[in-house]
């Protein structure tokens, strides 16, 4: 399997997550281990709000700006924006509100929290 290779079938963001641009996602589920999520998600075209999970992610390609809107426990890493490309690894902590703006796309296989946990 590639990752970068993998079809990922996209679909319209949610109109209350957009915030400009017309952006489509998807993702393609690859299973769990030890409690987890595994898959890969994709972004294209546009900026968009999050609410995240607990999340490790590397990005397999493209590139976003990440703007952490909050940060639970950390209110000094409120407005702190972090731009990742391909081959960078990030961590999200659950609870954090983001913006990601993408030009083109990303493309980032994740490890996280199983919904529910």
């Amino acid at each position: 399997m590639s990752g970068t290779g993998t079809d990922v079938e996209l679909e319209a963001v949610d109109p209350a997550d957009t915030v400009s641009g017309n952006p489509v996602q998807g993702i393609a589920d690859l299973g769990g281990i030890g409690g987890a999520e595994l898959g890969i998600w994709e972004l294209r075209s546009g900026t968009v709000t999050d609410t995240e999970v607990d999340e490790l992610f590397i990005v397999l390609s493209g590139s976003a700006s990440i703007e952490l809107l909050d940060v639970p426990g950390e209110p000094d890493a409120a407005g702190r924006v972090v731009e990742v490309a391909a081959g960078d690894v990030m961590r999200l902590v659950a609870g954090t509100r983001t913006r990601w703006t993408v030009d083109d796309h990303i493309r980032k296989v994740y490890v996280a929290e199983a919904e529910g946990d």
